[in-house]
């Protein structure tokens, strides 16, 4: 009798993300007595305000059991959280359509998992984060990538969506990230309000990737009146509630370790993702919930300003650098703490971008990551440097990249 053969599932056969294999081998030169600097992932080097880790650390001296919590977070995180929208965007939210997740992932998945069907045709741009692509191919949706340029600014129009729909049939969701990463763009509340108006007319879910909002620069700002980042719940109308609005507290706050992150969800899909929540994870890490409420008090905030004004400081100079690196054209990075840019005349000596990164990391021991993980078409010719680590890392960097490119 013959055995069945065993095998890892179609479905798992997704592209590795290559920000965490570059991260392994950074932790094996670091380890190896190797001095190197890292700007590949998106992490905030000043980690949580100061009120967030005192009172995670009370928490912990208490000797408090941290049990459960409801699927869905706590009542007291889900009401800061309905504040916050108040504060920033003037909006009433009930603390009932937030839904606490485990990291901004956690709420990829569920929302993914409740909004489309598998075989859902679901629009994203390109260059993006590859994460939405590998999970909604892993729950057998059809990811429709929009090629996004310059001349759009690297985000998706109704244009390009109909044009889209036209080559591929109807569409059931778009992912849409602003600033997104790895460029950094951003929507004008104009353009967020005719996307959204294309997807209410042509039934389509919008899911709006608001992850980096606060990180932004008043050279860039789009909407004077909206200097954070216009929320997709803010525009009115039928469309407005009928999107998913993803956030999270990795980027603003600096605390990605913490791994929490949210989602405003309209009303037919609390109960879904409430039931998936309790299945998948339980509930989001209790005390993270429990400490996280501190990232909402002033305090909080005036460091989190802080962090991002060194970000302005640091993103003015590596753009004013640009022409010494020789690199080509680059995204004009309205917000979050990424450049993404063209690589240039280094092209034709090291061929495409992986070989240029893998090269760099080995012999100057600093770690960029290549297009190839945000677009898979064009992203051979682009490379994604993070400045979140700071000025002195980003300075570092900056020197040693010109040392590799005169050699």
């Amino acid at each position: 009798m013959s055995l069945r053969h065993l095998a890892a599932s179609s479905r798992s056969q997704v592209a590795p993300f290559a920000v965490m294999d570059i991260l392994a081998r950074v932790d094996e030169l670091r380890a190896a007595g190797r001095d190197v600097v890292s700007l590949c992932a998106g992490e905030p080097s000043g980690g949580a305000p100061s009120g967030v880790s005192a009172r995670a650390a009370a928490i912990h001296a208490s000797e408090r059991p941290l049990t459960y919590t409801p699927a869905l977070g706590t009542a007291e995180l889900r009401a800061a959280i309905a504040a916050h929208y108040g504060r920033w965007y003037g909006l009433e939210i009930d603390p009932a359509r937030v839904a606490v997740t485990t990291g901004s992932s956690g709420a990829f998945l569920l929302g993914f998992l409740a909004a489309f069907e598998a075989g859902d045709r679901v629009a994203l741009a390109r260059p993006g984060y590859p994460a939405y692509r590998n999970i909604l191919a892993a729950l057998g949706c059809e990811v429709v990538e929009i090629d996004c340029g310059p001349e759009t600014r690297y985000q998706p129009t109704p244009e390009l969506l109909d044009a889209a729909a036209r080559e591929h049939g109807p569409l059931a969701g778009l992912i849409l990230a602003s600033p997104a990463n790895p460029t950094g763009t951003m929507v004008s509340r104009a353009e967020l309000e005719a996307i959204a108006s294309w997807c209410s007319a042509n039934g389509v879910r919008l899911v709006s990737d608001e992850i980096y909002h606060g990180i932004t620069y008043p050279d860039a700002v789009l909407d004077q009146h909206s200097p954070r980042g216009v929320c997709a719940w803010e525009i009115g109308g039928d469309s407005a509630e009928e999107s998913i609005v993803i956030s999270s507290f990795s980027k603003y706050w600096g605390m990605t370790g913490w791994r929490l992150g949210w989602m405003l969800l309209p009303e037919e899909l609390l109960g879904a993702v409430d039931a998936l929540a309790g299945n998948v994870a339980l509930c989001p890490p209790a005390p993270s919930q429990l400490a996280a409420v501190e990232a909402f008090s002033p305090a909080s905030y005036a460091e989190a300003d802080a962090w991002v004004a060194q970000y302005a400081e640091t993103r003015r100079a590596l753009l004013g650098g640009l022409d010494e690196l020789g690199w080509g054209p680059a995204a004009p990075a309205d917000g979050a703490f990424y450049l993404y840019a063209e690589l240039g005349s280094q092209l034709e000596r090291f061929g495409d971008s992986r070989a240029y990164c893998r090269e760099l990391l080995e012999s100057e021991g600093v770690a960029i990551v290549p297009g190839t993980d945000f677009d898979s078409v064009s992203g051979g010719r682009s490379v994604r440097l993070s400045f979140a680590a700071g000025s002195t890392a980003v300075t570092t960097a900056v020197e040693r990249i010109l040392r590799f490119q005169r050699a």
